[in-house]
């Protein structure tokens, strides 16, 4: 078995966690809605990925809705105590399944409140202001009154620690006016990298980055390029991509999710990947 201590560790909030983690959303029905076709499946994934190391779970009670938390509880409760799960808010679901903002300091202390109950906790760990933007882009503006209503929350002893995502490098430096920030998670991977200047800053700062959709999401990544040099080194492109990201930088955490064991296996196994400075130079050049 992967031993993933080998892809590193880095500060997330106040415990230090595997750089390799788990991304819960897949846990869910289709589309992120409703119940899973197994939940046993999706219950046996789950503590698959925590034998395994994983010791940083990325959720939200929006992703079923309520579903995705319950089956963490289900599943994992009472928590490790090296264990970080890290929620977002300021969205909600349609009866439709669509994705719908919900910023409101109404919405957002709702919210709050759904995850605690749903996971089963007095405090959380650590909270990302999802902010809705373009869907998957971000878009400029103030996020002064959620993140302060958050901080508020956080400082009634709701939530550890707070975090932002789909967020430009202004609203970074908004945000850490108001209170600290532990993470940041926006759309980065192999071939989506508008990013680049912003995990560096970050960095920097010590501050955890976390890529969503590290392998292209809804969309997996798709390049003839990717395809060769995996063959070549004997991995998986997707194994390749997660590999890339964990050499890219030192404060990038990475949460893949999947539904299947197998694939989790896949997954992790590219904490084992050692690419060549050749290898990284070729990956750089496919963007």
């Amino acid at each position: 078995m992967t031993n993933l201590a080998k892809a590193g560790s880095f500060r997330l909030g106040d415990t230090t966690v595997n750089r390799m983690g788990f991304g819960a959303m897949q846990l869910a029905g289709p589309g992120v809605f409703g119940p899973p076709r197994d939940r046993g499946a999706a219950i046996a994934v789950l503590r698959a990925a925590v034998d395994r190391g994983v010791n940083h779970i990325d959720t939200s009670d929006f992703y079923g809705p309520h579903v995705t938390n319950q089956i963490i509880r289900e599943a994992l409760y009472p928590y490790a105590e090296d264990l970080v799960i890290v929620t977002k808010v300021g969205a909600r679901r349609g009866a439709d399944a669509s994705w719908l903002p919900a910023q409101s300091v109404a919405d957002l202390t709702a919210a709050v409140h759904d995850n605690l109950r749903n996971l089963g906790l007095e405090r959380l760990d650590v909270v990302n202001l999802r902010l809705m933007g373009d869907i998957h882009t971000p878009a400029e503006g103030s996020l002064a009154p959620q993140f302060t209503a958050l901080a508020d929350l956080q400082r009634r002893g709701l939530i550890r620690h707070l975090g932002l995502s789909n967020v430009t490098a202004r609203q970074v430096a908004e945000a850490q006016a108001i209170a600290p920030v532990a993470c940041v998670q926006n759309l980065y991977n192999l071939v989506q990298r508008e990013d680049d200047a912003l995990v560096d800053a970050l960095a920097a700062q010590c501050i955890a980055y976390v890529p969503f959709f590290p392998l292209g999401g809804f969309t997996p990544i798709q390049s003839d390029g990717l395809s060769v040099i995996a063959r070549g080194i004997g991995a998986t492109p997707m194994q390749v991509a997660l590999a890339w990201l964990l050499a890219r930088a030192p404060n990038l955490l990475l949460i893949p999710g999947t539904s299947s064991a197998a694939h989790l296996a896949e997954n992790c196994a590219a904490a084992d990947l050692e690419l060549s400075a050749e290898t990284l130079a070729a990956l750089n050049a496919l963007v």
